[in-house]
Formats: structure tokens, C-alpha cells, sequence
């Protein structure tokens, strides 16, 4: 009788949470599938990963790995030797695990990890959360046999005959918010008759966001609306004195996103893309406001690809002072067209994303065994 093969699985992917938890979630169904299979994240020495994944419940080495600087810095002239040293201990990882398949979701880890992975035969797939790559994921797809992606068009990056159109994994807790909302306005203590506003900046939060939100208080008030304000980390210091403002509640870090989101009628946020794909997956109105501090300014790119299908509102950050108060007091002026862009965002998400990226890892290990 042939003995049941126990998978042994490496994972990378990270530097930000929208590469770790994508990353977490396609471990915990191949977990799920794959009861006896063993897992080995690795990350970037010193960034979130190395809290995050252990907090998971699985084991995770770093590498001494951090991007390229678009400005002329000290640590760019650190690159090479850190780019040298993370292939060296990368490849000393995958011949020391011997892994079953490899799989990354961005981040400067993945590329050292996923590369020596390919170079040493261990069948490789990749998911690209954006609808602009970053430089890492481009540079793997030719060496990799799988490329799982969220957006159309990301044939002008990658080779098309790897691309599976998958989506970007997201909470299972967000998939039924509309069962949670009674409960969610009780845990928030809404008072009713009133919109509720959700202001989402990130886990570490976005300075740019926040000013308008502390600038708008008193609008806010006039539109009768109420504020759930997620301000994050790095500022939760210098705002939460307005906690003692009736109908504002500023948290650094929101626990309960799935409540958060049962609870909002609008929402602001970033355009990051695992929070596009939750703002999929939630169906309510959003005004995106991305950042425009990152890579290729794929934020921009992200929230233009749902705002293109009529299913949310853009403001750039330099727009707000003209634009902002405007388009919210008549997006508050008008349940029905709050109510057009909940179902037309909705009609966008990809509910089965970590299901499908995970068949695409189970064709892999099949094909390696």
C-alpha cells in the first residue's frame, strides 16, 4: 500500500500586510486540505513578517533583504551585498526544507526565496495582488510556472499563458457582514438615524487621511454623519483626543474588521490592494483616496480599475481641499446612488480567490509528485 505523501510547503511574502496576509490566508486552506503538510514562511529580517506569521501559527526565518530606495541613499549602496547575501541563505533554505512547491505574494523576500526555489526545480507560482506589478513579481515570472492575478490586462507584465485570474485572498469573516450588522452597531454604540462613515488609513495608518478627517469634524456633523476612525499606529497618539468629541470614535487599530465593515454606510480608505478586494467582497460605497507615495503608483491603478466599472469614488490626494466636501455631501445626499455603487462593487469580487489559488498549487504538487 503506497504511502501518503506529506507536503512540505515554503512561503514568502511580505515587507506590508497586504503581502502577509494573502500570504496566510492561501496557507491556512492548503492546512486545511493538507492536514499533515509542513509550512516555512520566510521574510525580510526586521519587517512586520517576522511578528505577523509567527502570531499565525507558523514558522518563519528572514533574510537580510530590503528594496531599492527611489532616492539616493546609504542603503542603496548596502543592496548588492544584501541582494548576495539573501540568495546564499535562500538557497541554503530550500536545499535544507526541500519544499514540495514554492509560493510567493510580493515583497523583497519572495524574490531571493522564489528564485533559488525555480533554479533548484521546486515548481514556483506567484500572486500578484495589483493591477501594476512591482518590480520583484516581474522579475519572477519567467521563472516561475504560475501566475495568479486579481485585474485584467496584466498580459502587457506577464507571460499569458501563466496567468490565472484568481483574485486577492481575503478574510473569510467578511463574506456574510450584512448577517453582523445589528450586532456590529451595539459593539460600535451607533446611534440610529445617523450615517455611519469608516475611515481606513492602513495598520500604520496615512497622515494625509487624517488631516482631512480632523479638518472635516465639524462637516461631518452638519451631514449627520457618525465616524469610525481607524487613524493607525503612527498617529493614534496625536488623534485620540477626539474620542471626546460626540459621534467620533478614533481606534489606532481596528480588531473587527468584519463588524467595522457590517457597521460602515460609507467608506474611505486607501487603494492598497487587499483592501480593494475586501471593499470588493463588503459592497458598500467607497471613496478612495490612494496614496501616492508607492511604486508605479499603483494605488492610482487599483482604485481606477473599480471607479472605470462605475463602483466607487476617486479624490487624489491634492484634489481634497477642491473636491472633497462636494463629493461626499452628495454622495450622503443620495441612498441611491450609494446604493448603485454597493452593488456595483460587489458585482466585482472574486469570492473563491484563496480557493482558487490553492487548486492552482495543488496542480503543482501533483505535477511534482
Amino acid at each position: 500500500m503506497a504511502t501518503k505523501k506529506t507536503y512540505k510547503i515554503v512561503l514568502s511574502g511580505g515587507g506590508t500586510g497586504g503581502h502577509i496576509y494573502p500570504a496566510i490566508a492561501i496557507a491556512n486552506e492548503l492546512k486545511h486540505r493538507f492536514e499533515d503538510a509542513e509550512f516555512l514562511f520566510v521574510g525580510a529580517k526586521d519587517r512586520m513578517e517576522m511578528e505577523k506569521i509567527p502570531q499565525a501559527g507558523y514558522k518563519i526565518e528572514g533574510l537580510w533583504i530590503s528594496g531599492i530606495q527611489r532616492q539616493l541613499t546609504m542603503k542603496n549602496l548596502m543592496f548588492p551585498f544584501k541582494l548576495m547575501s539573501s540568495l546564499y541563505n535562500a538557497r541554503k533554505i530550500v536545499k535544507s526544507f526541500k519544499p514540495d512547491v514554492a509560493i510567493g505574494t510580493g515583497g523583497f523576500a519572495s524574490g531571493p526565496l522564489l528564485y533559488m526555489a525555480s533554479q533548484n526545480g521546486i515548481p514556483s507560482l506567484i500572486q500578484e495582488q495589483n493591477s501594476f506589478p512591482g518590480i520583484t513579481n516581474k522579475l519572477l515570472a519567467k521563472h516561475v510556472q504560475k501566475i495568479c492575478v486579481a485585474y485584467d490586462g496584466l498580459e502587457r507584465f506577464f507571460p499569458a499563458d501563466k496567468i490565472v485570474k484568481t483574485g486577492n485572498p481575503v478574510r473569510k469573516s467578511l463574506l456574510d457582514i450584512n448577517s453582523k450588522t445589528e450586532e456590529a452597531k451595539k459593539l460600535f454604540n451607533l446611534k440610529e438615524g445617523k450615517l455611519t462613515l469608516l475611515v481606513l488609513g492602513g495598520s500604520l495608518g496615512a497622515r494625509r487621511i487624517n488631516e482631512l478627517i480632523e479638518k472635516e469634524l465639524d462637516f461631518f456633523d452638519t451631514q449627520n454623519v457618525q465616524v469610525i476612525w481607524q487613524c493607525g499606529k503612527l498617529y493614534y497618539q496625536q488623534y485620540k483626543i477626539y474620542n471626546n468629541t460626540v459621534n467620533v470614535q478614533v481606534h489606532e487599530f481596528l480588531n473587527n474588521m468584519d463588524f467595522a465593515y457590517a457597521a460602515a454606510d460609507i467608506v474611505i480608505s486607501r487603494a492598497g490592494a487587499s483592501s480593494v478586494s475586501e471593499l470588493c467582497i463588503v459592497g458598500k460605497p467607497v471613496i478612495f483616496i490612494p496614496s501616492p507615495n508607492v511604486a508605479e503608483d499603483h494605488q492610482t491603478k487599483n482604485a481606477m480599475a473599480i471607479v472605470d466599472h462605475n463602483a466607487a469614488i476617486i479624490i487624489k490626494e491634492d484634489e481634497l481641499e477642491v473636491d472633497f466636501k462636494n463629493k461626499f455631501s452628495q454622495l450622503v445626499a443620495s441612498p441611491q446612488r450609494q446604493k448603485e455603487l454597493g452593488e456595483n462593487i460587489k458585482s466585482i469580487a472574486l469570492v473563491n480567490a484563496t480557493n482558487d489559488i490553492v487548486d492552482e498549487v495543488e496542480k503543482l504538487l501533483k505535477v511534482k509528485s
